[in-house]
């Protein structure tokens, strides 16, 4: 396969899951605004958090707008200039499902394509008058989108590449949220109410509401649900489960001479096997923050290393090149 056809199917399944991430926090916080004994910062602040686009939106729109729900879903939503924003990770979905339309089955080229003239027409209508449901509509067509490829496609290198994407966007996606809502907890009120609602939006947040109440029989805690999301390996969402799904499809898919050059599979499986060795005692002594941190990052550099080593993008710059 050539680079740039595993480039458009790597990023393929890093904007659906994109998507569908961005909707479901936008619907949860929203819902949890509604509903929780919370000020309007402390529920909405950390969706911008969860973006990534944190530094950009104080600059684009000031501090105070961390506490206004509908800027920040308009923001999340449609800003053109937000690069993890449903309008621009759909249209990149579908630009890039446009540009290896030879190898996107028929099926889910029809459903990418579907949702992103949807979004060019009448989702803002939606949006403006049911919010709820123009949320849960894009998170079901993105659940389609994915379903669908994965029932037409064969599953052989495209596929690979396609749902490696999907595994490493979604490890970065579980362990950021995870994080973001645990601050959030941290500086809710005192409140054993108020504490179960944000666990359970938290739960939500990440798909992982029913499966957690059937593990542990409703018994929510802050450790049952860390350790649930963090090490859970029949959770399709939790970080390990990711890890260890990517490592396999990247493993697959390496060139011949990967030996040469397969530093991201080496990052991959240490990064893999640090979190099942690490996560119960960083759980265990409330170093939560430094264990996600150390994924989310870690995720970040390893997209980094594997478009250097399959799609071309070129080395960073060497320390002080900037100055010469």
């Amino acid at each position: 396969m050539i680079s740039r056809v595993a480039d458009h199917l790597f990023w393929f399944g890093r904007y659906l899951e994109r998507a569908e991430s961005t909707a479901r926090v936008c619907l949860v916080t929203r819902n949890l605004a509604l509903d929780g004994d919370l000020e309007p910062r402390q529920a909405w602040h950390p969706a911008v958090v969860v973006s990534g686009e944190e530094a950009a939106f104080r600059a684009a729109r000031g501090d105070a707008a961390l506490a206004d729900g509908e800027e920040v879903q308009r923001w999340l939503t449609w800003e053109a200039s937000n690069l993890s924003s449903l309008h621009h990770s759909v249209g990149a979905l579908r630009e890039n499902a446009r540009s290896i339309r030879e190898v996107v089955s028929l099926e889910g080229w029809e459903a990418v394509n579907e949702l992103h003239l949807w979004m060019e027409g009448d989702a803002r209508l939606a949006w403006r008058d049911d919010r709820h449901g123009f949320y849960r509509h894009v998170r079901q067509a993105t659940q389609m989108c994915l379903g669908v490829v994965h029932g037409t496609m064969l599953h052989d290198d495209a596929f690979d590449f396609l749902l490696l994407g999907v595994m490493l966007e979604r490890t970065g996606q579980t362990a950021r949220i995870l994080d973001v809502h645990h601050h959030a907890l941290a500086s809710a009120p005192a409140h054993q109410v108020v504490e179960l609602a944000l666990w359970l939006a938290l739960l939500r947040a990440c798909s992982g509401f029913e499966p957690f109440m059937k593990r542990f029989q409703g018994r929510a805690s802050a450790a049952a649900v860390a350790r649930f999301l963090v090490l859970d390996g029949r959770f399709p969402r939790s970080v390990s489960h990711c890890l260890h799904d990517a490592s396999k499809r990247l493993a697959r898919v390496r060139a011949p001479d990967a030996d040469l050059r397969g530093r991201s599979l080496s990052r991959l499986r240490a990064l893999e096997a640090w979190t099942v060795d690490e996560a119960a005692p960083h759980l265990e002594d409330g170093r939560l923050h430094q264990l996600l941190t150390r994924v989310v990052d870690e995720a970040h550099g390893i997209c980094d290393e594997i478009g250097r080593e399959l799609f071309g993008y070129p080395a960073p710059p060497a320390s002080g090149a900037a100055d010469q």
